[in-house]
């Protein structure tokens, strides 16, 4: 496979950037509509727990099936052209879908069918776009804007579009996917605006699978790279164990409602809006290194008093500042990670990054599940607080390496330059 030529750095947060910014905020508002519509018309088709529970596994499934291969397309093609092509298939799916709804001819096989299609196409989508920021970005910026693209997330797919496709499914079932496919159209056309440098490709000489390979090589060789995607994905797990029984725990714990509940998930959403929007004060007079343990060690605060306070408000702050250090850790290792991963093997990184972070969270999901219902409610953030307390001290010396690592100082194989 050829190799990305070296291209004059972008500008800082140019036009490309802008354009991409704008696409993406679109797109998760679309994205967020569909978060509350989707769960609402599979209950509406079926009240077996297990067909609801399927709709879910069925669109993360491609996610790790196929994550490692959109990777490796990724750097195979032209990055624009997979994210154009990818949610070019996300619209004909949902266009499908609302077809489908407005004939009164959608099953649940179907439903699922067109789900499993529209979380496939999103895997390209996706990795397709993680992969063509540090082509846009200066090494320097890359913080800021992956902050700003998850200002978008935060607000589009976590605050503003659930309510709205909560709304307009009460409209008409058709209506929020309809909407949808309005919000993918724009940003496919605010996406059409963005400019990428000029790279040269060869035919690639070699199967995919050796691509695949080839990146899982990279990261094995590239010691920050590899600690920080063992650190996703055991805090992944660890986190997951307690959040898959969160709502469990906060009735247990807590004794509180579904309104008491929904303010904690909102308390997270919140404390994030903060910690994006002060992400560039922060990477300005915060070193780096110091900023990654601080957010690592407040995940294992977190934990810990999760795991002993009974009393909600208590609960609500911890959320708040949950919300805060997730998504400055979120901007912030993404950066690294970005920083450290030469422009040819940005796809496959991404994509090995993505799936612990996915399979991290689905593990500690299932084991969340059965350690609550063995030794009860408050148990998985124990096991949090002792899995990700054991982890940071077995990386703190290590992560001061990892915030400055640069793809500069290493080969095309991970190995010292």
């Amino acid at each position: 496979m050829g190799r990305l030529l070296d291209v004059v750095a972008p500008p800082r947060m140019g036009g490309a950037f802008r354009w991409n910014l704008a696409s993406s905020w679109v797109a998760q508002v679309g994205d967020g509509i569909a978060l509350a519509a989707g769960p609402l018309l599979v209950a509406s088709q079926t009240r077996s727990p297990v067909l609801i529970a399927m709709a879910a596994v069925v669109q993360k499934l491609p996610g790790l099936v196929l994550g490692l291969y959109a990777g490796a397309v990724a750097d195979r093609v032209d990055r624009r052209r997979v994210v154009l092509a990818a949610n070019a298939g996300r619209i004909a799916v949902l266009l499908a879908l609302v077809v489908a709804l407005l004939t009164d001819t959608l099953s649940v096989g179907l439903l699922l069918g067109l789900l499993l299609l529209v979380g496939t196409a999103e895997v390209f989508a996706d990795t397709g776009w993680r992969a063509i920021l540090p082509m846009i970005v200066r090494p320097a910026d890359l913080g800021l804007a992956n902050a700003r693209q998850m200002s978008g997330f935060l607000v589009g797919d976590q605050l503003v579009g659930p309510a709205v496709g909560a709304a307009l499914f009460a409209l008409g079932s058709a209506v929020p996917f309809g909407v949808h496919v309005l919000a993918l159209l724009l940003s496919v056309g605010l996406f059409t605006r963005v400019r990428l440098p000029v790279v040269e490709r060869t035919a690639p000489h070699q199967h995919v699978g050796r691509d695949i390979l080839d990146g899982l090589r990279w990261i094995a060789h590239n010691a920050p790279v590899r600690t920080l995607t063992l650190v996703i994905l055991v805090f992944n797990v660890t986190w997951g164990a307690p959040w898959g029984v969160l709502v469990y725990w906060a009735q247990e714990r807590l004794g509180v409602g579904a309104v008491g509940f929904g303010l904690l998930t909102t308390a997270s959403a919140t404390g994030g809006i903060v910690a994006v929007l002060s992400y560039g004060w922060l990477e300005r007079h915060v070193p780096l290194a110091r900023l990654m343990k601080a957010c690592l060690a407040l995940e294992v605060l977190t934990h810990l008093v999760l795991a002993v306070t009974t009393v909600w408000a208590v609960a609500l702050a911890v959320m708040v500042v949950f919300g805060g250090y997730a998504f400055v850790w979120g901007s912030l290792s993404s950066a690294v990670r970005q920083r450290a991963t030469p422009q040819d093997y940005q796809g496959r990184v991404g994509s090995v990054y993505w799936v612990g972070l996915v399979g991290g969270l689905l593990v500690g999901q299932l084991l969340g599940g059965v350690i609550a219902e063995r030794f009860g409610a408050a148990a998985p953030f124990w096991f949090a607080f002792a899995g990700a307390g054991l982890t940071l001290v077995l990386v703190w010396r290590q992560l001061d390496h990892i915030a400055h690592a640069d793809a500069g100082t290493t080969s095309a194989d991970g190995s010292p330059a």
